[in-house]
């Protein structure tokens, strides 16, 4: 009892293998029941129970439920009251996930309460009675158990809205709605399919008149602005959608079809998620004048949660709870786990190394270099060392982020370009991981797969990497300096496997990657490609090559990916025996990867890189910077800048994914493009930066989106509820060449203007009609531009001012003043005042 004091319960024998405890308490607070048999103490002993006093009688809640339980599984707990007050007593259960609470009410005043949490994490179980909290609640019932796994689909077809107006290009355009509210929020534009210009996500929440701007440098265009009339039938509402179908019982690995009706639901847009134990495949089928077809295939059999939602709401009857049976899918999972070490920082001027393993590449076309923060860069020598592992070797110069490139063939090999930190190293997190290697492209059974992985730049954590496929993986891990590590698996049975990579328990960016292993290609292996050319190649110029099968039996099939992420197939045509032509016409700038496979397995050197436009168009050029990248508010616009001058001309995409929409838009600058994302709500985002389909060096960045200001007329600020999926916004701008130089990248100036020093008679009194002179000395100010001008009681500068160069670290300054009155003296080194300036001298 709370005071200590036992209290002697009465046992009771039922006679049919059941025993029954009574005890009635005495005084509010936890009771313990210490329960044993034989000496040795019963499962789940000691019993806890809360007692607490209300009005003239005592209310007790006790059960497992009220501690925890393992996700997925059905956890129950009792409350007692006065005789036939059960219904005076409320439940409420708050967490991670929502949950389905059974209740049974007693004729003798308790309530059996049954729930089932679905996703680990702490549920806080609110108990009143009388509408008074009871002792001890809210209960915290900590679940434990694996972590579901959600797979999401997000359709914003029935939340667009055509302006019908034809714009040929929406790079540069911006775009704000005022709601009848008087608010002002940005809005998402996008080209829609019949050309014409329209909102990619209205959603209006109220009735009345909505009023459109659309800007092209601050200015309205033509038409602008609009005015779109909104009644009760085009206000999003979930409550006007139907759902049919399989919502409650699926089978696993098996098609099954959700049909959702929003034909009377207005303007809103939907999204598909289903959780569960195992992962789960999700498409759109079709999509006909507001209905839609949903495909979902779950991996294995169990309960899984479907949530529906439209327009930000549950539609009627989500989460609908599916009992998912049929056949496990026999898919295997291998983990393997490793704790990092935070790499040891390199300072300037010490040799570093590295080694990674790029199997299928030829040493002599392996070249590596290095780019240091003023842009400048140097080739890094590479040696050759057996099983495809090459020693890359470098000396940097100064301090801060370079940029390795690593190619073959003038082509940056999968995983290139990547940020090496000299000097301090940041504690960057699991979006900074990077891993590339033909492993995660194909596979072949019985061989050992290999990538490469890039912790250095992530700090300190635990790695793991699992293989989840037809049959068990062997996995390896080798330690290599300066923060790599090799990985290679291998595996017995072809099929789809899956390579989770994770760090600090979070899947890194991409992860989990689905890799085609395919059977021993046996015969493809005797296959070679001839007159292949893979630079100097245009747009809407055919390309054609020649593969010869050498004696191999099979059907040939090729396909390109092309740097926007589409596919295309290329025409295999017969030219002689054992002898094909492949050919397709590039209608992108950037790097194109071709598949060629016989009989489904890749041939020697598949995918084959192939650049088509300039060859300078080099993402490890592309630098991007600016505090959006790093944090921002919601509601409001978020500056980058990505700097392409000296990259070419390629397909630059910027992809962001978070909790909410994010209104893109871009401006053309002299050394790059500007964009500006507004999120409409808070939370963290992943920019992610491509030049010719392949990350810049540093990307993913992870933007820390916090609430937005309070405007100043009293209004509240803009900030939406966070999507429970990821949503993407993504813009692609193909970029003109420019030239470094004009705003190209600049040096970074680090002068200490208080160490400058400015003496002589010139700086004590002026004289009219008379050359004046001082000195200035920058011996110990490092290196900034140093500026001097001397304004006359006019208000013009000086006619006559000039700067010598006398010594290394002396300039010597010369003025003759006109007029009568107070002359001032400007010197500043960078953008600072010297000590003493402005100086005033009067004549």
């Amino acid at each position: 009892m709370p005071s200590g004091n036992g209290l002697g319960p009465k046992v009771r024998d039922n006679a049919d293998g059941t025993i029954c405890v009574e005890y009635e308490p005495k005084k509010e607070g936890r009771h313990e029941v210490l329960m044993s048999y034989d000496g040795s103490g019963v499962d789940g002993s000691p019993f806890a129970c809360v007692v607490d006093k209300i009005e003239n009688s005592f209310i007790t809640a006790f059960g497992a439920g009220l501690v925890g339980g393992l996700s997925g599984d059905s956890v129950g707990f009792t409350v007692v009251a006065k005789r036939g007050t059960a219904k005076d007593i409320e439940v409420k259960i708050d967490g991670p996930a929502k949950v389905d609470l059974q209740r049974k009410d007693n004729d003798d005043g308790s309530a059996n309460f049954n729930y089932m949490p679905m996703t680990p994490g702490a549920y806080n179980i609110n108990i009143k009675y009388h509408g008074k909290p009871i002792k001890g609640s809210p209960f915290v019932a900590k679940v434990s158990g694996e972590g579901r796994k959600r797979s999401t689909l997000s359709l914003a077809n029935s939340a667009e809205y055509s302006l019908k107006i034809i714009e040929p290009d929406i790079v540069d355009l911006v775009g704000t709605v005022q709601t009848p509210g008087g608010q002002i929020e940005p809005i998402i534009l996008k080209k829609m399919d019949n050309g014409e210009l329209g909102i990619a996500y209205f959603t209006p929440r109220q009735k009345g008149e909505y009023v459109v701007c659309v800007l092209r440098s601050e200015k309205n265009i033509n038409n602008s602005p609009f005015r779109i009339k909104v009644g009760d039938k085009e206000i999003g509402h979930a409550a006007g959608c139907t759902v049919k179908g399989d919502i409650s019982e699926a089978l696993a690995n098996k098609s099954n079809e959700v049909i959702i009706d929003t034909t009377n639901g207005g303007y809103g847009g939907l999204t598909v998620s289903i959780e569960g134990p195992h992962r789960s495949e999700v498409e759109v089928y079709k999509v006909e004048d507001r209905v839609y077809t949903v495909h979902y295939s779950p991996h294995e059999p169990g309960i899984y949660i479907l949530n529906i939602r439209f327009a930000d709401e549950d539609v009627p009857g989500s989460p609908f709870l599916v009992n998912v049976g049929g056949n496990p899918s026999g898919r295997v999972r291998e983990t393997i786990t490793k704790d990092v070490e935070p790499a040891a920082a390199i300072s300037a001027g010490s040799p570093s190394e590295f080694v990674l393993q790029i199997p299928g590449t030829n040493p002599f076309d392996m070249e590596a270099s290095m780019t240091d923060p003023e842009g400048i860069s140097e080739l890094c020598e590479v040696m050759d060392q057996e099983d495809f592992h090459y020693l890359i070797k470098m000396t940097p110069k100064t301090n801060g982020l370079h940029t390795v490139s690593i190619k073959h063939k003038g082509m940056h090999v999968s995983g290139s370009p990547f940020q090496f930190s000299v000097g301090q190293l940041s504690h960057g997190g699991p979006h900074k991981v990077q891993v590339g290697g033909p492993g995660l492209e194909k596979g072949e059974v019985g061989l050992q797969n290999v990538f490469n992985i890039y912790t250095r730049e992530a700090g300190p954590g635990t790695l793991s990497v699992a293989v989840e496929g037809t049959a068990k993986a062997t996995i390896q891990l080798e330690q290599r300096p300066n923060g790599f590590l090799g990985a290679q698996y291998k595996t017995s049975k072809p099929g789809m496997y899956g390579v989770h990579v994770k760090y600090n328990d979070v899947h890194i960016p991409g992860s989990p990657f689905m890799v085609n292993v395919a059977p021993d290609s046996g015969v493809a292996r005797q296959i070679s490609i001839h007159a292949l050319k893979d630079k100097g190649l245009l747009i809407d110029k055919p390309v054609t090559f020649s593969v010869a099968f050498n004696g191999a039996q099979g059907h040939l099939h090729a396909t390109v990916r092309t740097p926007s992420g589409g596919h295309m197939d290329c025409l295999c045509q017969e030219m002689d025996t054992g002898v094909y032509a492949v050919r397709f016409i590039p209608k992108e700038n950037g790097v194109h990867y071709v598949d060629v496979k016989l009989n489904d397995a890749h041939i020697p050197d598949s995918p084959i890189p192939i650049m088509v436009g300039s060859t300078a168009s080099d993402p490890a050029m592309v630098t991007a910077s600016g505090d959006g990248l790093e944090h921002g508010k919601c509601g409001a616009k978020n500056k980058f800048i990505v700097r392409t001058a000296g990259a070419g001309s390629g397909l630059l995409a910027v992809f962001i994914d978070g909790p909410s929409k994010s209104a893109l838009s871009c401006k053309e600058l002299d050394e790059g493009y500007e964009f500006s994302y507004t999120p409409f709500c808070p939370g963290n985002y992943l920019i992610t930066v491509k030049y010719g389909n392949i990350p810049i060096a540093g990307s993913p960045y992870q933007a820390v989106v916090t609430g937005a200001a309070q405007p100043q007329d009293g209004r509240k600020g803009v900030g939406r509820k966070p999507s429970p999926v990821v949503e993407q916004s993504s813009m692609a701008v193909e970029t003109v060449e420019k030239k470094a130089g004009a705003g190209g990248v600049r040096r970074k100036l680090t002068g200490d203007a208080s160490k400058v020093i400015a003496k002589g008679p010139g700086l004590k009194k002026a004289f009219t009609n008379r050359v004046q002179t001082f000195n200035v000395e920058i011996k110990d100010a490092g290196n900034a531009v140093l500026s001097i001008g001397m304004i006359s009681p006019s208000g013009f500068p000086e006619a006559e001012l000039s700067l010598k160069k006398v010594s290394q670290t002396t300039y010597t300054v010369n003025y003759k003043v006109q007029e009568i009155g107070e002359h001032i003296l400007h010197i500043k080194w960078g953008d600072d005042e010297i000590p003493g300036s402005p100086f005033v001298l009067t004549t």
